[in-house]
């Protein structure tokens, strides 16, 4: 049986932004725990090694497959700080022309750094992924 390999930990945030290894991303990465927290209201949490996300939901898809996720997140990894936004998430594309300097994937959205965005745009993305998720996965926050 498939085993989620990114699940919730018990694991320090700050002790995790305290390792990214390049100054400027690790002050970016504070800025956007910063910027997550205040928007959604939930206190941060590691999710595997290398996410921190804000909130949770179950999911269960028609195949059957079901798990747990948050409901945002982000995480400063070497290359790209990657933003997890839901997928499916219909506005999402429309934020994204006026968010800045991006690409994008199915639930990501990639930056170089903070500096390159909109951070109310940002915060606008945040905000309506988690509508997204309640009102796809009613009941089913934590």
């Amino acid at each position: 049986m498939y085993e989620l390999k990114t699940k919730e930990t018990d694991n320090s945030v700050m002790e995790f932004i305290e390792n990214v290894g390049h100054p400027k991303k690790r002050e970016d990465a504070y800025q956007l725990l910063d910027i997550f927290t205040e928007t959604t209201g939930y206190q941060a949490k590691m999710w595997g090694p290398s996410m921190i996300g804000f909130g949770s939901y179950h999911y269960k898809y028609a195949s059957g497959h079901e798990g747990d996720a948050p409901l945002v997140g982000f995480s400063p990894r070497k290359a790209k700080i990657s933003l997890y936004f839901a997928p499916g998430e219909t506005k999402r594309e429309e934020l994204l022309k006026d968010f800045g300097k991006h690409t994008s994937g199915k639930g990501c959205v990639y930056i170089n750094k903070v500096a390159d965005i909109d951070i109310d745009v940002l915060k606008e993305l945040i905000n309506q992924s988690v509508i997204f998720l309640k009102e796809t996965y009613p009941d089913q926050q934590r």
